[in-house]
C-alpha cells in the first residue's frame, strides 16, 4: 500500500509537460516546509517559556500552602509535622490581610504580610530597654557553639587592630580546645610560631583572663608589630601539636581596585604620606605606592578591596588627616597574556605592552545582587545591560525584585552604586563578590596632545565605548585647555588608530591691518606666508601646559554623562 502512495504522490508532484517539479508544486513544498518548521520552533519556545515562568514562579511562592477561615491557633505542633517529611525544605507561618487605604484624593489596595510576635522582645537601643531579655533569648532560643575543649587547639582569626602600647591585638574565636597565656601557638598561613602573652574578653571593656575555652570569643597580643603577619580567617592552633588541615573558608585579602591619590596641594604631600601609613597600621588589606604624575605632581598609587573600602580611605584622610585629595578614576587589575606564554598584572594602562607582544587581556568579573522595589525594576536592568551585564536569575518577594546579574568590575567601579541610589530614591541596595577574570575585547585609549600622548588620561576601555569615550574626552580637553599661539589637536587613539580629535585653535595676530590700497595683493600673501612659518615653527619647538582643572574635568566626564 506504501508503494502504491508513493507512486500517485510522484505522479502528482511531476508537470504535465514530463518535467521533474513544476514550479506550483515546488513552491507549494517550500511553503509547507516553511510552515512546519514555524510551528516547530514556536511549540519549543513556548515550551521553553513556560518552563521557565514555572520555575521563577515557584522559585518565590511556596509550592504548597495551608490556609484556614479560623486563626491556626496551635500552628507550631503543625509545621512540627510537616517539617517531618523529608521533601519539605521549609515552613513558616505569617498572616496575609487584604484591605483598602483611601485619603481625600485616592484610594489603593493594599495586602499586609506579617509574622508571629509572640517571642518578640520589646527594646529600645536609646534607652536601654529589653537589652537583658534579648541576650536572655539568645542563650535559651540560639543553639550553643559546638566543640570539645579537651581536644587539640583550633581557632579562627576573626579580627586584628594595631594597639600603640600592646602591639597588634588578634581577636579570635575558639573552635575547639583551649588558648592559655604563655602558651606557644602557629598562624597556618604564615607558619610562624609566636607565645601568647595576654588573653582578655570584651564585658565591653577589656578585661585580662588565663585561657579562653571552646566556643568563647576574646583577644590575645603575641607581640607582633606588623598588621600584615595576621590575617582575618586563618587558622591558630597549638605549636607543639599543629593541625594538618586548616578551617575551610580562608582567602588571603588582595587589592582588586586601584587608585591615584593625589594631594591638591603640593605641600601636603608629606601629610597625606604620614596618613596612609597610619591607616595601614589598622588595615593590613590596604595597600600605596609612591607614584609620580607629569600632570598632578606626586601622589600614591592605592589598592582597595571594594569601592566600600576606597570610600571609607578617601573620605578618613579628609576628615582626619585634613588632607584635600584628589582622585583619579578607579580602576581594576587586568590579566595581560602575553605570546610567550607568560602573564601579567595591569594596575595602569600607561604600562600597558606594545600590542603585537599581547595575546588577549582578562578583565575581572563580579556576581552582583540587586534588592529593589518592582516599579524601578526597568530601569536598573537597563543600566545592567549598557553596562554589558549579563543576566543570571530574577524573583519577587512580595512588591520587591531580587536582581541577579554578572558585570565587568571595571563597569561597576565608578559610580554604579550612586546611580542605583538615585534612581530608586535610595530603596535598593547592591551587593556583589567577585567570580574570577574573563577574556573581554579591551583596548588601552590613549590621549595625544599637540602629537605628545598624556600617560595620566590613558585609560582601559572595551573597544565598543571607545570611540564615543574619545570623543568626549577630546571635546572636554578642547574647552579646558587654554589656547596658545599655536593651533594645537588633541587626538584619542587605540594604539597608532585616530578615533577622535579636535583642535585647539592658536591666537592669531592681523598682519594686514597696516596694508590699504590697490596693488598690496602681493605684499598681503607674503605677509600670511611669513606668519604660517612662525607658526609651524611655533608648533615644533612650542610645548602645551595642561592645567589640572583639565584632568578634574576629564576624571568627571562619566559622572556628567550619567
Amino acid at each position: 500500500m506504501s508503494s502504491i502512495s508513493l507512486k500517485l504522490g510522484y505522479k502528482y508532484l511531476r508537470s504535465n509537460k514530463g518535467g521533474s517539479l513544476s514550479f506550483t508544486t515546488l513552491l507549494a513544498v517550500i511553503g509547507l516546509m516553511i510552515g512546519i518548521s514555524s510551528l516547530i520552533v514556536v511549540t519549543s519556545v513556548m515550551n521553553g517559556f513556560e518552563k521557565e515562568l514555572e520555575d521563577r514562579i515557584l522559585g518565590v511562592i511556596p509550592h504548597s500552602v495551608i490556609t484556614s477561615d479560623d486563626a491556626i491557633m496551635d500552628y507550631g505542633n503543625l509545621i512540627s509535622e510537616i517539617k517531618e517529611n523529608n521533601d519539605v525544605i521549609d515552613a513558616a507561618p505569617y498572616i496575609n490581610i487584604q484591605g483598602i487605604i483611601s485619603s481625600s484624593y485616592d484610594t489603593k489596595g493594599i495586602s499586609i504580610i506579617g509574622i508571629d510576635t509572640e517571642n518578640a522582645v520589646p527594646c529600645s537601643g536609646k534607652t536601654g530597654e529589653g537589652i537583658n531579655e534579648i541576650l536572655e533569648q539568645i542563650i535559651t532560643q540560639l543553639p550553643g557553639p559546638k566543640g570539645e575543649s579537651n581536644n587539640d587547639l583550633k581557632c579562627l582569626l576573626v579580627d586584628s587592630w594595631y594597639d600603640t602600647y600592646l602591639g597588634v591585638v588578634i581577636l579570635v574565636r575558639i573552635i575547639n580546645g583551649k588558648l592559655t597565656k604563655n602558651m606557644k601557638i602557629k598562624m597556618l598561613s604564615t607558619n610562624q610560631e609566636y607565645v601568647v602573652e595576654k588573653v582578655g574578653v570584651f564585658t565591653p571593656k577589656a578585661k585580662d583572663i588565663n585561657e579562653l575555652n571552646s566556643g568563647e570569643i576574646g583577644f590575645i597580643t603575641t607581640g607582633i608589630k606588623v598588621l600584615s603577619e595576621t590575617k582575618v580567617g586563618d587558622t591558630i592552633c597549638d605549636a607543639s601539636k599543629p593541625l594538618v588541615d586548616p578551617l575551610p573558608g580562608f582567602k588571603p585579602s588582595k587589592p582588586v581596585v586601584f587608585c591615584g591619590l593625589f594631594p591638591v596641594d603640593s605641600s601636603e604631600y608629606q601629610k597625606l604620606k604620614d596618613g596612609l601609613a597610619k591607616l595601614q597600621l589598622n588595615d593590613a588589606s590596604f595597600s600605596f605606592e609612591a607614584e609620580s604624575s607629569s600632570a598632578l605632581g606626586l601622589g600614591f598609587r592605592c589598592g582597595f578591596l571594594g569601592l566600600l573600602h576606597l570610600e571609607i580611605i578617601t573620605e578618613r584622610l579628609e576628615r582626619e588627616f585634613d588632607v584635600n585629595l584628589l582622585t583619579t578614576t578607579p580602576g581594576v587589575v587586568y590579566k595581560v597574556n602575553l605570546n610567550n606564554g607568560k602573564t601579567m598584572d595591569l594596575q595602569n594602562p600607561s604600562t600597558l605592552p606594545d600590542p603585537t607582544l599581547i595575546s588577549s587581556i582578562e578583565e575581572p568579573w563580579i556576581k552582583a545582587t540587586i534588592i529593589t522595589p518592582d516599579e524601578y525594576l526597568g530601569s536598573i536592568i537597563k543600566m545592567c545591560q549598557d553596562k554589558r551585564g549579563i543576566q543570571t536569575n530574577l524573583s519577587y518577594s512580595g512588591n520587591r525584585a531580587v536582581l541577579s546579574y554578572e558585570l565587568p568590575l571595571n563597569e561597576v567601579v565608578f559610580d554604579f552604586n550612586d546611580r542605583i541610589k538615585s534612581m530608586t530614591s535610595g530603596y535598593a541596595s547592591f551587593d556583589y563578590e567577585i567570580i574570577g577574570h574573563r577574556e573581554g575585547d579591551l583596548v588601552k585609549l590613549g590621549i595625544l596632545v599637540n602629537g605628545e600622548p598624556v600617560d595620566a588620561l590613558a585609560m582601559m576601555i572595551h573597544k565598543d565605548f571607545a570611540q564615543k569615550t574619545g570623543r568626549e574626552v577630546c571635546e572636554k580637553l578642547k574647552d579646558l585647555i587654554p589656547r596658545h599661539n599655536f593651533m594645537i589637536p588633541v587626538q584619542a587613539a587605540i594604539g597608532g588608530k585616530i578615533i577622535a580629535r579636535e583642535t585647539i585653535k592658536g591666537f592669531k595676530k592681523d598682519v594686514l591691518t597696516k596694508i590699504h590700497g590697490g596693488g598690496a595683493t602681493d605684499r598681503k600673501r607674503k605677509l600670511l606666508e611669513k606668519q604660517k612659518k612662525g607658526k609651524a615653527r611655533s608648533k615644533q619647538f612650542g610645548k602645551v601646559e595642561i592645567p589640572q582643572e583639565a584632568f578634574i574635568g576629564v576624571l568627571k566626564i562619566n559622572k556628567e554623562n550619567n
